[in-house]
């Protein structure tokens, strides 16, 4: 009897061994389609965001484009309304601005 207590132990040991793989298995299973599940709703939430961010930038550069059309319509003007002094101010900014170029250079 001892062997065959030894044998029915060997059996269960199996058993509960071959039950715990396969629940194992199951539970990868499971993981992976969660896994699977929560890339596809991340894929489709990060598409909206996406999309969404074009639909803003597309409003916001025919926004920034009629502006620079109006600046440029005003700048243009005030050319030819007054030229002497467009031309005068043009001047001045470019001094300025060789000036402060110039002004980093030791000689």
């Amino acid at each position: 009897m001892p062997a065959n207590s030894v044998d029915t132990a060997a059996q269960d040991a199996k058993t509960a061994a071959n039950s715990v793989a396969d629940a194992a298995t199951e539970l990868a299973n499971q993981a992976e389609r969660s896994f699977a599940e929560a890339a596809k709703r991340l894929e489709k939430v990060v598409a909206e965001g996406v999309e969404q961010i074009r639909a803003q930038s597309r409003a916001y550069t025919d926004t920034a484009g009629e502006r620079l059309d109006e600046a440029q319509r005003y700048v243009v003007e005030r050319v030819r309304e007054k030229p002497l002094m467009s031309a005068g101010a043009a001047l001045g900014v470019g001094v300025l601005i060789g000036l402060l170029l110039a002004g980093g250079r030791n000689r």
